[in-house]
């Protein structure tokens, strides 16, 4: 291909979609959606069924949840390079989540990406997939 033809086709291609951890804000912007996550469980009553389901130290548990989300918004994989890592099924398969954990799950995940600063539109994309995704944890 000559200089020219590669000029040509670069100026034709469609600029790349940014992935959804782009749009929250990389790892900085994930960083503040499960800090806030894990604030908004430990504060609020109305979903103390699910803090019951975490240990005392939600360290470990919120550093799982960054690494799986970093993966899974198109970021860096970091949940399936630990050597600990399940698949999402079995990791809460100990646990009994209906739909009124699934819900609880989702009402801190919703505050959290709107507290933390994620545009509308974002937080719109993503509470579909979101939804998706905490139903599938669903066993009871």
């Amino acid at each position: 291909m000559s200089d020219d033809t590669e000029t040509t086709v670069e100026a034709t291609r469609e600029p790349a979609q940014p992935t959804p951890y782009e749009m929250v804000g990389g790892a900085e912007g994930l960083h503040r959606i499960v800090d806030r996550f894990y604030e908004i469980m430990d504060q609020d009553p109305s979903v103390a069924t699910i803090r019951a389901m975490h240990g005392t130290d939600l360290g470990p548990i919120r550093e799982k949840l960054f690494d799986f989300l970093s993966g899974w918004l198109g970021g860096p994989p970091l949940y399936f390079q630990r050597p600990d890592h399940k698949c999402l099924h079995s990791a809460h398969s100990p646990y009994t989540i209906g739909e009124a954990e699934r819900d609880q799950w989702l009402s801190c995940m919703y505050r959290a990406l709107e507290d933390a600063g994620v545009a509308p539109e974002t937080c719109e994309l993503l509470k579909k997939p979101f939804f998706q995704i905490a139903d599938f944890t669903r066993n009871a």
